[in-house]
């Protein structure tokens, strides 16, 4: 298995909600991850290993509270607690698409990432995930093992519309 990452590039909606006691939460929405067509890594995602994968982590990580992702990609699959910029609260099926939610966090990489945005920066998210794939017609496609570990936010995706 190796560490197989992606970047999306599709515009992330930047929005402020106020809970119930008035504070202000900053989220970031959008095409998270795509099936069925092929990125700028050249890999494509069929639809039933990326819905296997997300039902999992789903159910495992976001439902739990345990989604965290990093701004930019370690070297590897583990999470980096100290790079952790956000939490994933919300991913369901758009067609071929996963949209997400993510609540950008008061950690250090979480207030860089609302700097960033406040600026003018645009961002991207990218998936970050083990597994294997195989060349089949030209392509290359991502097999029925592959894990997500989580969904990063990143400069320069390569998904097409993430």
């Amino acid at each position: 298995m190796k560490l197989i990452t992606e970047h999306l590039e599709s515009e992330l909606d930047y929005l402020v909600e106020k809970d119930d006691r008035g504070n202000k939460n900053v989220y970031i929405s959008g095409i998270f991850m795509q099936a069925e067509q092929q990125n700028r890594n050249n890999r494509i995602y069929p639809r039933k290993v990326l819905e296997g994968a997300c039902n999992k982590y789903t159910k495992e990580q976001v439902e739990t509270g345990r989604a965290v992702g990093e701004l930019n990609h370690p070297e590897g699959p583990a999470i980096n607690l100290d790079k952790v910029s956000h939490r994933i609260t919300e991913l369901k099926w758009d067609g071929n698409n996963v949209v997400g939610k993510a609540l950008i966090l008061n950690t250090p990489m979480g207030n860089i990432v609302k700097g960033l945005m406040e600026g003018g920066c645009k961002l991207g998210v990218s998936s970050r995930g083990m597994g294997t794939v195989e060349n089949k017609n030209n392509k290359t496609l991502v097999r029925e093992d592959f894990m997500l570990s989580t969904v990063d936010i990143v400069q320069d995706p390569s998904a097409p519309q993430a």
